[in-house]
């Protein structure tokens, strides 16, 4: 009766081949394998990573930061994962979430190289995007990639994510300032939470 009870949302969503849901303090381990086994794949198409996220005491730390963003509504960091829920697969995560009049965050993600081409980011995202709309009340969710991102630009395409614009040199990745397409994806439909 008198118990602690955590004010951390818990969010786990099924698709056909995946579990998606919130990272947590026991996911020390799987993401820093998850770095570890993807370092030289993903350094092209992210912002430089110190050596912690390739240990889990780099990850608890971490860990225990996106769990205060998650209490506070400020951020929304998911993992995909297989159905046993034993390897990260990729992330996605909803950063610098705004309220009041904005209603917005920004999306990132990234899949591991064993996983590339199947689809399954694509798979994961939709049931995200849509408790992202329905259940956080967003009204715009922003994405951005790098032109040469085909793939990246392709797939929030096919989510029916729409271009608003190009920003010169708006990112550092892998250390260098890089241009990016910038997309968003807009609930039409929105109303306030009750």
């Amino acid at each position: 009766m008198f118990g602690y009870r955590s004010n951390v949302p818990k969010v786990s969503l099924t698709t056909d081949r995946l579990i998606v849901r919130l990272a947590c303090e026991r996911d020390a381990y799987r993401l820093a394998e998850y770095y570890t086994e993807n370092k030289d794949f993903l350094k092209p198409w992210e912002p430089v990573r110190d050596q912690s996220y390739c240990y889990p005491s780099g990850w608890q730390v971490r860990l225990n930061l996106i769990n205060e963003l998650h209490k506070q509504g400020n951020a929304y960091y998911f993992l995909l994962l297989d159905p046993e829920e034993k390897e990260v697969i990729g992330v996605a995560n909803f950063s610098n979430v705004i309220r009041g009049d904005f209603h917005a965050c920004i999306l990132g993600y990234s899949l591991g190289q064993k996983w590339q081409g199947q689809g399954l980011m694509y798979e994961a995202l939709q049931p995200v995007l849509r408790y992202m709309f329905n259940q956080q009340k967003m009204h715009r969710i922003m994405a951005n990639y790098m032109p040469h991102n085909h793939r990246s630009g392709n797939l929030l395409l096919r989510l029916g994510f729409e271009r608003e614009g190009y920003a010169k040199s708006y990112l550092r990745i892998d250390g260098n300032w890089q241009d990016h397409v910038m997309m968003a994806l807009v609930n039409l439909d929105w109303k306030p939470a009750i």
